[in-house]
């Protein structure tokens, strides 16, 4: 198996309800793709609670090989979440390793 764990920042928002807002509805996005890409085994999206950490939230997600990682990056329905989670970002973190 592969675990692919992802740490996004995203820029300021005019508030804290607007971020708030915006996390819920890539959370809910990214998760959202476990039924439909095949590939993807397990999705796990967590909201940071300690806000002197300097990640907004992580994703983790498992697949069977790294090849199916690639296919993930590439599969329309994560590219419309990816495209959302762009708009805001800041930088990003990214380990794939095999467990």
């Amino acid at each position: 198996m592969v675990k692919h764990i992802v740490l996004f920042k995203l820029k300021e928002f005019e508030s804290e309800e607007a971020k708030s807002s915006k996390l819920s509805e890539i959370k809910a996005s990214l998760e959202g793709l476990t039924s439909k890409i095949e590939v993807l085994k397990s999705m796990e999206v967590g909201i940071n609670a300690n806000s002197s950490e300097m990640y907004d939230f992580s994703l983790t997600s498992e697949f069977e090989k790294m090849e199916d990682v690639e296919v993930y990056a590439k599969h329309p329905d994560h590219l419309a979440v990816a495209k959302i989670i762009r708009e805001h970002l800041e930088s990003r973190a990214c380990v794939d390793y095999f467990n």
